[in-house]
């Protein structure tokens, strides 16, 4: 990527950003973060990389297709903004990042093939600190 593009990716970054965060937050009904920007080397197409916050799949799915919907909407927004900047506003598309559920999933995977081999850490009980500091505290009576 060229210098050029990487400035204008980060500034239809934040930019969209704050839109989705100021203006546009109560219709969306969910946390949505940007998460990346891509930009075309021509600067005409900004591929944005979002992340919608929420436990159901479901409705993360339907915030998408929501911010699909406001699509023309934010354009016109980012346009506004970006005006004296760039000579034509990109067209957006937005993708959804799910690299924090990948990660999640892949974190779960290590986990248990760490239990199956017999290498995960003996779980932690909260008493046993309390235990030590009782020994400590024993030792220290003792001198």
């Amino acid at each position: 990527m060229s210098i050029r593009t990487e400035r204008v990716g980060r500034l239809v970054q934040r930019d969209v950003a704050d839109i989705l965060q100021t203006e546009l937050g109560p219709e969306l009904r969910a946390l949505v973060t940007v998460t990346g920007v891509r930009m075309t080397k021509d600067l005409g197409i900004a591929y944005i990389d979002v992340s919608i916050m929420g436990s159901v799949a479901a409705l993360q799915q339907a915030s998408f297709q929501h911010l699909q919907e406001l699509t023309p909407r934010v354009r016109s927004l980012l346009a506004a903004r970006l005006r004296h900047q760039v000579r034509a506003v990109p067209d957006i598309r937005f993708f959804l990042d799910e690299s924090l559920a990948r990660a999640q999933h892949m974190e779960v995977l290590f986990e248990r093939i760490a239990r199956e081999r017999g290498d995960a850490p003996a779980p932690t009980d909260e008493a046993a600190p309390a235990d030590e500091a009782t020994e400590g505290d024993a030792t220290r009576d003792a001198a």
